[in-house]
């Protein structure tokens, strides 16, 4: 049993470095970038209010056990903002290599359910994914909103770049949130580009 204990609370610790990773995106009042925990913690608060506006019925417990760790990769991978410079193929290869490690530390059935929820969080194809994937998109956006822009501007993002990249996403899971967002997007566009 102590072995058990010592490997879980190993993968605790080095859940604590996710604290330390800054993201793309500021906190609502634009005071700070949040850390990967901030928004790990957020978008799982975000799935609990918004379960209702998923497209098809979703398991609430599963999607919020995936929203935080859906992350966790960050801890050696850095975060990657959607509309950054970087090579997708190859940040998906250090992701899976850091979730190969990360989930490693874990006991040998806690690091396979975590690895096979993970998986299935990127795969984005079962209902509870599809709207994990969504609620991810959507807390950026709101952040971005709430401060005049927030980073778009810094990574020239356009509404173009906005709708195919987070917008496909978020109609896939959640299309009643995009169409509540969507004319503040547009009134931000129309009125900074």
């Amino acid at each position: 049993m102590t072995d058990r204990i010592d490997a879980q609370l190993a993968f605790l610790t080095e859940a604590d470095k996710l604290k330390s990773v800054l993201r793309g995106t500021t906190l609502c009042d634009g005071s700070r970038r949040e850390n990967s925990g901030e928004h790990s913690w957020h978008i799982a608060l975000y799935a609990m209010v918004m379960a209702e506006h998923a497209i098809k019925p979703v398991n609430i417990d599963r999607v919020i056990k995936m929203l935080l760790i859906h992350d966790i990769v960050e801890i050696d991978a850095g975060d990657n903002p959607i509309h950054g410079d970087h090579d997708p193929v190859e940040m998906e290869a250090i992701e899976q290599a850091a979730a190969t490690r990360l989930f490693g530390l874990l006991p040998a059935d806690q690091a396979q359910a975590f690895r096979t929820l993970w998986d299935e969080f990127e795969a984005a194809e079962s209902d509870d994914a599809i709207f994990a994937k969504s609620i991810d998109r959507v807390q950026p956006v709101i952040s971005n909103l709430e401060t005049g822009g927030g980073t778009w501007p810094e990574y020239k993002v356009t509404a173009h770049q906005l709708q195919a990249r987070v917008g496909i996403k978020v109609q896939r899971g959640a299309p009643a949130i995009w169409t509540a967002l969507k004319s503040r997007i547009d009134d931000w566009f129309a009125a900074n580009t």
